[in-house]
């Protein structure tokens, strides 16, 4: 019985179809972003589509099944997006076509996020971005406007970003991450961004990034002064850390404020390597406790523990005056101790009070005592008249 025309066209299509399924079933295209597809808003993108299989063609899609464009390949595609902007963000899917399969063969969605479109929020440490292994540490996330949304994302070794949570908020300005027990994997930079539900894929721009590093993991480092731990306002003061381990690199905190890292630079008393911090001419803002740290490049996020706390206090220059043109008794007074100059200070004040209160009391007694004197005066006066002139109303005797 020969085959009809019809059963030759069943035949190949359920040939076709096999071989799609089990090329699908194999594998299906995938789609990637390059640098990532966290994207900043005006920079460009490349999406790659892979596929193993012979194909000839390859399309992108976005969401809604729009193709953008479609170019020729044998195992991979690049298609280049950008610069960006808020209507590239959405969903992308890619497909592949060959001449042996009937049917093309979709990749999984890949969300192309950009950034920078709303305002960045903050991001802070507590306790504090330096953290002893095995401890927690919360990462706050804070805005000024409503997000629907908080993500975190973290920075690996090559620079790019992987999310490492997001919470939904439903309107709020604030998000708390709980990162925790702290590893080598967990150290790094990290970031947080929002949205909103109506734009899922438009995002704030990131905020400032914040380190979070592992300290204690090596042996603590020493800090010194050249100057020593008092410094006059003005002058030049630097910091020496060293350490008898071969750090490569030293860190210099002040009350947990950062004041840079520095490549070992030499070497100290006992060989030790050791890096100078020069902190420039001394101001009283540079008061305050000092410490240092030391870490190799290959392990940016692992540090040393800290050095003992160095106390650097930062004064203000004395005014000093020529002897000949001092007064006499302040010399005398600036050579006795401390104890007996505030005494000294005690009885001169209350000197000046007893002076002060003797010329009150005189200005008083002046004011008020010749105002009776004047009065006692005027009475015997006028009782001298009234005598005189009774003495005058009486007869005078006959002779």
């Amino acid at each position: 019985m020969r085959p009809t025309l019809l059963s030759l066209l069943s035949l190949g299509f359920c040939v076709s179809l096999r071989i799609w399924t089990a090329v699908g079933e194999l594998e299906k295209p995938s789609l990637s972003a390059w640098p990532s597809p966290v994207v900043p808003l005006g920079q460009t993108v490349t999406l790659q589509c892979h596929f193993r299989s012979p194909l000839k063609r390859f399309r992108l899609f976005k969401a809604h099944g729009t193709s953008l464009s479609e170019l020729q390949g044998n195992h991979f595609n690049n298609f280049t997006l950008g610069p960006v902007t808020r209507e590239h963000a959405g969903s992308y899917t890619c497909s592949g076509f060959s001449r042996f399969l009937l049917l093309p063969i979709h990749s999984d969605p890949l969300h192309i996020v950009i950034t920078g479109v709303l305002t960045k929020p903050a991001i802070s440490a507590h306790p504090g971005p330096l953290v002893q292994e095995g401890r927690n540490v919360t990462l706050h996330c804070q805005s000024q406007l409503l997000f629907d949304k908080f993500i975190l994302h973290q920075e690996n070794s090559t620079g790019h970003f992987q999310a490492r949570g997001e919470t939904f908020m439903g309107r709020h300005a604030a998000a708390d991450f709980f990162i925790g027990p702290i590893t080598l994997v967990r150290a790094g930079t990290y970031r947080c961004y929002g949205s909103l539900s109506r734009s899922p894929y438009e995002w704030s721009a990131p905020s400032d990034p914040v380190d979070i590093v592992i300290t204690g993991l090596c042996k603590k480092p020493s800090l010194r002064d050249e100057r020593g731990p008092r410094v006059r306002s003005g002058e030049t003061e630097t910091l020496l850390c060293s350490s008898e381990r071969a750090f490569d690199q030293f860190h210099l905190l002040r009350e947990g404020e950062n004041l840079g890292r520095l490549l070992a630079g030499g070497r100290g008393p006992r060989r030790a390597l050791q890096a100078a911090f020069p902190l420039g001419p001394g101001v009283p803002a540079h008061t305050g406790v000092c410490r240092c740290y030391g870490s190799f490049t290959c392990s940016p996020y692992a540090w040393s523990d800290h050095s003992d706390p160095l106390l650097l206090s930062v004064t203000e220059p004395t005014t000093s005056t020529c002897p000949s043109t001092m007064n006499p008794h302040t010399t005398e007074e600036a050579q006795l101790p401390q104890g007996h100059s505030s005494q000294l200070h005690l009885l001169f004040r209350l000197s000046v009070a007893f002076i002060y209160t003797s010329i009150f009391l005189a200005v008083l007694v002046c004011h008020w005592f010749p105002k009776k004197r004047c009065n006692h005066g005027r009475r015997a006066q006028g009782r001298q008249n009234s005598e005189q002139r009774g003495e005058s109303s009486l007869p005078k005797p006959l002779p």
